[in-house]
């Protein structure tokens, strides 16, 4: 496994299958076939997207650990910018589709909204992360500066489902909800539990 993790081809091929649901959901639109509204299937379809990338970023180290494949960890700098990249099409679908770029107007609904709120507080988050996933800013903070800033990634899954959460409540609608809470309170579950080993045996 980890040789063909490592193979050149490896990356190029992680990155067209991230890009493709994207893609998937641009040919959808241009050929109309998303439904009798469009619009808010495309600011559904990328808010789902980011996280199913949130719960993958998240489940590299665990499967790394537990599989014994190190050369996953190559991948999740890449699958973080995804799932930014997925975050802010969801914001921007919105912020156009919904709100017509009219940003007095984007900024009121915020503070109006509880759920959208913590949506855009949660890409706020992702925002320090993504700008500084790249190794010169990793040397520019120092390695503990950098891993600290980066668990804001808690944080961040917290306030995402949250939001997933409160924008489901309008609907009763909680099934897919609690599959995401389930997968990211494992995935933490884990982080913890390695944690709190680490901090018995030293």
């Amino acid at each position: 496994m980890n040789k063909l993790l490592l193979h050149p081809a490896a990356k190029p091929t992680v990155f067209a299958l991230c890009l493709l649901p994207f893609l998937w959901l641009v040919y959808r639109a241009l050929a109309d076939q998303l439904g009798a509204n469009p619009q808010e299937a495309l600011i559904r379809a990328t808010g789902d997207w980011a996280l199913r990338f949130l719960c993958l970023v998240l489940a590299v180290t665990p499967l790394r650990v537990l599989s014994k494949t190190p050369s996953l960890a190559r991948f999740r700098r890449m699958l973080g910018l995804f799932m930014y990249f997925y975050a802010l099409v969801h914001f921007l679908s919105y912020s156009g589709f919904d709100m017509g770029f009219d940003f007095p107007e984007i900024v009121s609904d915020i503070i109006k909204r509880p759920f959208i709120l913590v949506g855009a507080l949660s890409l706020l988050l992702l925002t320090p992360l993504a700008a500084t996933s790249f190794n010169a800013a990793i040397k520019a903070l120092g390695a503990k500066r950098w891993q600290l800033l980066h668990k804001l990634i808690y944080a961040v899954a917290g306030l995402a489902i949250l939001h997933f959460f409160w924008m489901r409540a309008g609907k009763n609608d909680f099934a897919e909800v609690a599959v995401y809470a389930g997968i990211l309170a494992l995935l933490l579950g884990w982080r913890l539990r390695q944690y709190l080993r680490s901090r018995t045996k030293s």
